[in-house]
């Protein structure tokens, strides 16, 4: 089973970059999007595209073409759901639950910080609601939750970590505790355990170049449980496909 996530930055302006194409060459069993940018609607009609797959949306009610989420998947789940259960943080369309026979998969945008990292106070509040989520679920059966976490949690994962460090959203001290917590809450980092000392970014800075300079961070992230990680054959950062600021990621069970 090969599972892929993706932060698209928009649906709409990605299907005109050959996405179609990209996910029939990667043909994952499941594929989970972040930064939907569009109204589940919206989302429905592109998935018409690609019709070997049933889709799940999860849109904004805050602000419309922002943020957003859905999973494309192959595999009927047993049940689906949106969101976590919590108003303060479910107005941006940033989490859908998929639950399969073995594990649920779950989808996250998580926010980011912000310029001048207005946003991290509540990014704080964001990351201890979200872990909750995940123990609740894992206390039924295995969690794999991948996205994009907006967070670069070692300097490996990143290529100026001085540069960055406690100024930049996604690598604030924080940022990086909060990862660090979810991760001892009881989940592996797929690509770090099958890659310790590999360098590969998900996302770069399109104004600065950073694609083509190689100038990037390492935020999008598959997670699994340790019990679960047996499973798990391999994890892969696909920075050949492009369409985004950030390239999918995946793994294969």
């Amino acid at each position: 089973m090969h599972l892929v996530s993706w932060n698209v930055n928009g649906i709409r302006a990605i299907v005109k970059k050959d996405f179609v194409n990209s996910v029939r060459t990667m043909a994952p069993d499941m594929l989970c999007l972040q930064e939907t940018k569009a109204s589940t609607e919206d989302v429905y009609s592109t998935a018409e595209l690609l019709p070997e797959y049933k889709v799940f949306a999860n849109s904004s009610k805050a602000r419309k073409g922002y943020s957003g989420t859905a999973i494309f998947t192959k595999e009927e789940p047993i049940n689906v759901s949106y969101d976590l259960g919590l108003e303060e943080h479910d107005q941006e369309g940033r989490v859908i639950t998929a639950e399969y026979g073995k594990f649920f998969l779950v989808t996250v945008y998580t926010p980011n910080a912000g310029e001048g990292l207005k946003r991290l106070d509540y990014r704080q509040t964001w990351d201890v609601a979200f872990c909750e989520y995940l123990q609740w679920l894992m206390r039924r059966k295995p969690v794999i939750a991948c996205g994009d976490f907006n967070v670069a949690h070692q300097a490996i994962d990143i290529a100026r970590p001085k540069e960055n460090y406690n100024k930049s959203a996604g690598y604030t001290q924080q940022e990086i505790d909060a990862f660090s917590a979810l991760l001892n809450a009881g989940f592996v980092d797929t690509f770090r355990h099958f890659h310790p000392t590999e360098v590969k970014y998900t996302y770069w800075n399109f104004v600065i170049s950073g694609r083509e300079k190689n100038i990037g961070w390492r935020i999008d992230h598959f997670l699994v449980n340790p019990k679960f990680l047996p499973e798990v054959k391999e994890a892969y950062i696909y920075n050949e496909y492009h369409g985004s600021d950030h390239c999918p990621v995946g793994i294969k069970l």
